[in-house]
Formats: C-alpha cells, structure tokens, sequence
C-alpha cells in the first residue's frame, strides 16, 4: 500500500511512501527492499518522521496498555499509545505524566525517540528522565530491554535518537501522583526580556510550571515582552471534587488557498494577546497544557505550502543577547510567530545522546513558509544561535544545516554505531545521505 504521510508542519512536501501498519510487538521488523521509519502519529514539525520514497511503519497499531500498577504509578504500555489514551486512564486515578509536552497527540514511542520536554524541565528535566525501560527490536531479530542498568549505551541512544536505533514496541514509565486534574494557575506581564529572567528565575524557584508567551511583533521599548504563566497541580478540593468534561474541540475544517497568518493578523493578534489579564486563577490540566489541542488540524491555518518551526536553546550566559537579536531580526522581517513559547531549562543532564535539553533557554517559534524569504531569515536566526553557542531541535526542525547538526550535538559520532541498517529518515538523508 502507498500514502501520502505529512508531518505536522506539512514542510517540506511529503512524497508517496509504501506503508505498513504495525499491529504485533512479537513480531520481526518486515522485510522490505526500501529503507524503512515508524512513524507514530505524526506531530514532529519537520522531517524526523518522513521517510520520503521508503517504507513507512505506521505505529500507531501498536496502542495496546500491557500493565499499570496504581499504587506505584508504573505504567507499561505499546509504543503506539497515545499520551492523550494513558491520560483517559491514568488521571482518575490520581496520576500524571512526569513530563508533556504541548501536545498529547503523540505517540509513547515518539516521545522516547524526541526525549520530549515540557513546562517542568527545571525540576523534572525531560521524558527519558522517567522512562524505566523499553524493547528495542532490530533487523538482525535481536530484542533488547534497555534501561539506565540494563544495555545502557542503547538506552542512551534511543532517548532522543530519532526513531534510527530500531523499533520500540513497549515502554515502561514512572509516573507521577496528583490529587486531582486542577492547575493553581498564575498569569504575569514582563516588558521586556530583563524582566522575564527575573520573573522566570522566581517561578521556577516557586512554582512545578513555568513558560511565557513573546510578543514577536513588538519593536523598540516593547521587544521581548510577555506574559509569563506559572501553575502547580492544586489539591482535590479546589475543584470542589468535580471532574469537568474535556474543553471542546473545534476543528480548522479544510485548508485555505493561503495561509491565514500574515503581518496584520500577528500584529493583531499579539496585540490582543499582550492584554490578557493577570493574575491566579484555576483551570484544568488540559487548557493549561495543551491550549492547542482544542482545535482539531489547526496547522491548516498555514495554508497548502506548511510552516516551519524554530526552536532553539541558548546557553544561560549568552542567552540575554542572543534572544534580544533573534526578536529584533524577526520583528524587523516582519515575519513574527503566531505563537512564541519561551521558558527555561533546568541544569539536569539529558540521558539521551541526541536529547535537545540542555542547560539554558529555548525558544519556540512558528513561520508560514514563504519560499525563499523565510528560509533566508532562519538562516540568520542559525547565524546567531550558533554565536551564541545554541542548538536547533531536530523534531521541530524542516531544514537545518549539516554545519549546525554536528556543531551541537558533540555524542553524535558516537551515536551513529547504534543506528539501524534498515532505518533511514528524510531528516538522517537531509544530513548524510541514504547510509552512514
């Protein structure tokens, strides 16, 4: 069978691939005389998940729950579970994820393969953090537990490998005990970037949550202002022990001719949005983590040629002035993110050798694709991410230098031994051709 598979930021175009779905963990990896890739569920931004003119293994087929032990909070589950299908169950439980991130329409096996990070990186660092182990199969027919005690080098691999190392068919997780599914929210205005490390400094010191909002269309005295939100998991009784139907989806129901994200609807809308109120306030888990989640295909709003996501992290000492410059270069092209996430990391290690956290501040930003323009502005966002020491993240990313690649991730060498023969991405094609 051929499909058509897009990755979320719908860049670069995806080609027809042969597909498989992945029904039986038992199961070898299949034969096939095209290079092969599991693609879970689709949300990785740029090509980690494509496989273009290759074998694609859809994963999702692999969503059954093996064991979960609700006194402990050790979840087993397939790699093809959704984070939104372990919280239908988990949370009336009394239990969460140790780490999200802004989605929970990702796969369990992805989330391994991406070492995913979330608001909570200060105190809980990222996913792999909390992966207690997982089976790895490869295409010579061996299956391998691995864990931090057992064949640790392919555990390091595999958290944040991008899916090369082979197929994850389960995975065990600690998770972490709530009272409830209430966030004791906190909103704070900051007018510039000095004030959000200050503030951000506090939250994190104070607070389990934390990430701020930028407005990338302010210019002048306004540049790098915000809203920073903080949160903690509140006690059962803040909701007065009622449990709230999920917030509604509304979904995009097709894609427009044109992307519906330019210069005067981002003005707009960061201007409006620099206005909400601040203050605390209480709300559910799912509006304060995944705040696009309620709205069904909203990466159509980008239009049929896609958009591109910039995320990068900046060593603490550079951070300040990195950030000042990549805000006023975006504001001076007139190319703002619709949305633009900022929040800082924690000092804890990643276990991963291709894992993304690391010590400092990330930034997320999203571009419509509009050819060359935009492809010439990150460009000159790589130039000064790389002065300042930075890295790109590969899950988000559609278009990254080779240069930028190996500048940042300094265990990729050593990485490259535990890559699976049968396995290639349009990403690991982008920076090394079909085989390395």
């Amino acid at each position: 069978m051929t499909q058509r598979l897009e990755s979320w930021g719908r860049y670069p175009q995806a080609t027809p691939a042969k597909v498989t779905r992945l029904t039986n963990r038992q199961a070898p990896l299949p034969a096939s005389d095209l290079p092969l890739l599991v693609f879970g569920n689709g949300r990785s931004y740029g090509d980690v998940c494509l496989n273009d003119g290759g074998h694609l293994l859809l994963g999702r087929g692999l969503d059954r729950f093996i064991a979960f032990d609700c006194e402990t909070g050790v979840l087993r589950a397939e790699a093809g579970v959704l984070l939104s299908e372990i919280l239908d169950l988990i949370v009336p439980q009394g239990w969460f994820l140790p780490v999200t991130p802004g989605t929970r329409f990702v796969t369990l096996g992805g989330a391994v393969a991406n070492d995913v990070h979330g608001k909570n990186h200060h105190r809980a660092g990222s996913f792999g953090h909390h992966v207690r182990a997982f089976e790895l199969v490869r295409s010579d027919g061996s299956r391998r537990v691995c864990s931090p005690n057992e064949n640790p080098e392919w555990f390091a691999a595999t958290l944040g490998g991008l899916g090369l190392t082979g197929l994850i068919t389960w995975v065990e997780i600690q998770l972490r005990a709530i009272e409830g599914p209430w966030i004791q929210a906190e909103s704070r205005r900051f007018a510039n970037l000095r004030e959000f490390f200050e503030l951000a400094e506090v939250s994190d010191r104070e607070h389990e949550f934390t990430v701020a909002w930028v407005d990338c269309a302010a210019t002048g005295t306004a540049l790098g202002r915000g809203i920073l939100l903080s949160g903690d998991f509140a006690p059962a009784a803040a909701g007065q022990g009622k449990w709230p139907k999920a917030h509604g989806l509304l979904t995009v129901p097709f894609t427009p001719p044109l992307s519906l994200i330019n210069r005067f609807s981002l003005k707009a809308f960061n201007a409006l949005y620099a206005r909400k109120p601040e203050g605390r306030f209480l709300t559910h888990y799912e509006p304060f983590f995944y705040p696009l989640d309620a709205i069904g295909h909203w990466n159509r709003i980008y239009g049929p040629k896609g958009f591109l996501q910039y995320q990068c992290v900046l060593p603490p000492e550079t951070a300040e002035p990195a950030l000042t410059e990549l805000l006023a270069r975006i504001a001076k092209s007139g190319q703002g993110s619709f949305l633009a996430v900022l929040k800082r990391f924690g000092d804890q290690p990643s276990l991963g050798m291709l894992s993304f956290p690391r010590p400092g501040v990330t930034i997320a930003l999203d571009f419509p694709m509009r050819g060359t323009k935009t492809l010439r502005l990150m460009e000159e966002l790589d130039e000064v991410v790389a002065e300042a020491g930075g890295a790109l993240y590969p899950a988000k990313d559609a278009r990254m230098s080779v240069a930028m690649f190996l500048s940042a991730y300094a265990r990729l060498e050593a990485f490259k031994a535990f890559v699976e023969p049968m396995l290639l991405s349009s990403f690991w094609k982008r920076m090394f051709g079909v085989r390395v």
